[in-house]
């Protein structure tokens, strides 16, 4: 099942402009690697339940997965062959908005070799380019 909020309070959302750098939500901080986003883009629930799904087949269900995205925008679309009018169309997914530097995917339990291979198997699934990143060490 992909994902997208149980209620909202608008049906349709404007698209929007993805600009600038992420702030928030740019660290590892529950797991010991993160799959951190080069790019902006859409990330649509189907893709995060995939990437989600892959992680856990690559590391055989031995790592805890934390997934720091969640689609809360709503996507449009009109079907083929209509012509132009008569409103917006219905809701066609959900997806989550991207920025640079944002951590997708957070991955706990396992040693480097098998999270470089889980996120291989995830960065094939995200429409975006990604990176591993490592958990900075507390002092």
């Amino acid at each position: 099942m992909a994902m997208m909020p149980k209620r909202t309070k608008y049906r349709k959302a404007h698209r929007g402009r993805l600009k600038g750098f992420a702030t928030r939500g740019n660290t590892v901080a529950f797991g010991d690697y993160g799959l951190q986003s080069m790019d902006w883009g859409w990330i649509n629930g189907r893709q995060i339940e995939a990437g989600r799904v892959a992680a856990n087949r690559a590391t055989g269900g031995a790592a805890k997965v934390w997934i720091r995205v969640f689609p809360h925008k709503p996507i449009s679309a009109k079907p083929a062959e209509t012509r132009m009018g008569k409103g917006k169309g219905e809701v066609d997914y959900w997806a989550a908005a991207v920025k640079p530097g944002t951590v997708l995917f957070e991955l706990g339990g396992v040693n480097e070799e098998k999270a470089k291979l889980a996120f291989k198997r995830v960065a094939h699934k995200m429409p975006i380019k990604v990176r591993m990143v490592r958990r900075l060490p507390t002092t």
